[in-house]
């Protein structure tokens, strides 16, 4: 028979696999019907998996992510607040290199809600060497943890549309807006006067016309002295959108207010930006790997209506 310590490797019964067995387990064995055991010893140096589990996820768990109670063979990590995922791809790649450690994660950029699962930490054996999960700590700090929730900072929005845009874009908008903890504080129609800001910290301009140099919202853009950032981004539908800084203001451009209310690469960059994000001209170009949002893509979008397709209004 075995002795107290060791780690069952089988489910017998009703001991499962990974259990360290005690002696009163010792004696249940003796009552069940078994041909051969699978145990582990631990030795010197080694760690249970629960134990070595629970350390992978504390370490990679960094701002507004906790650890959850181990479920499914393995820890939860979880969001604290709604906000943007954000993963140091490269420190989590040298983590996933140590033998016996996995932890992964949603996708880069993710919008995430409150307690919704971001990753899972697990360690594949029953019993891992500790001096493995010191390195993956030591990695892990390096960056504060390897995924963070970063929470939407942004809430003062000025919308600049053309004259002819309807109010159920508008609507559309700020429902959209609203999910983020942000929400319109003026309206300005080109045409009927200056741009009102009124302290905007991002702007929004809606039925601008890309290709044409002598478009109105343009024109007013470039009097304000914006520095355009990239006409049309790698992201379909929404390959129209444009983004400029008006000093350190965000400028997002759409063609048509008619693409508030359905899911396109403004849904994408939107949550950016109201996360504080300044996404540059480089950072645009490599949206396009991944940038053909179909149906089956939906999942990358913000869950505007519970229970409803994400990015839709």
């Amino acid at each position: 028979m075995p002795t107290p310590g060791l780690v069952l490797a089988q489910n017998v019964g009703p001991l499962a696999k990974g259990l360290v067995l005690s002696q009163e387990q010792i004696e249940q064995l003796r009552e069940l019907a078994w041909s051969e055991l699978h145990l582990v010893e631990l030795e010197p140096g080694d760690l249970h998996e629960d134990v070595a589990g629970e350390r992978l996820a504390a370490a990679s768990a960094g701002d507004g992510v906790g650890v959850q109670p181990l479920a499914s063979g393995s820890w939860p990590l979880a969001a604290q607040r709604r906000g943007l995922l954000e993963i140091e791809a490269a420190q989590l790649a040298r983590v996933n290199q140590i033998d016996d450690l996995v932890v992964v994660t949603l996708p880069q950029g993710q919008v995430v809600v409150d307690r919704e699962v971001v990753g899972r930490a697990k360690i594949v054996p029953f019993v891992a060497r500790e001096e493995n999960v010191r390195r993956a700590e030591a990695i892990a700090t390096e960056s504060s943890g390897l995924l963070r929730v970063r929470p939407f900072v942004l809430t003062r929005v000025a919308a600049v549309v053309q004259e002819n845009v309807d109010d159920a874009g508008l609507k559309s908008l700020g429902e959209k807006l609203a999910f983020f903890g942000a929400a319109l504080v003026s309206v300005t129609r080109i045409g009927t006067g200056e741009m009102r800001l009124e302290g905007a910290q991002l702007v929004i301009m809606a039925g601008s016309k890309v290709m044409d140099p002598l478009d109105p919202a343009i024109q007013a853009l470039t009097r304000a002295g914006a520095r355009v950032e990239k006409l049309g981004v790698p992201l379909h539908p929404g390959i129209l959108l444009w983004l400029a800084y008006l000093d350190q203001v965000p400028v997002i451009g759409a063609p048509s207010c008619a693409i508030f209310s359905r899911p396109t690469a403004f849904d994408l960059l939107l949550p950016r930006l109201l996360a504080g994000r300044r996404p540059s001209r480089a950072e645009l170009a490599e949206l396009g790997a991944g940038g053909l949002l179909t149906k089956e893509m939906a999942f990358r979008f913000p869950p505007y209506r519970p229970g409803g397709v994400r990015g839709e209004i």
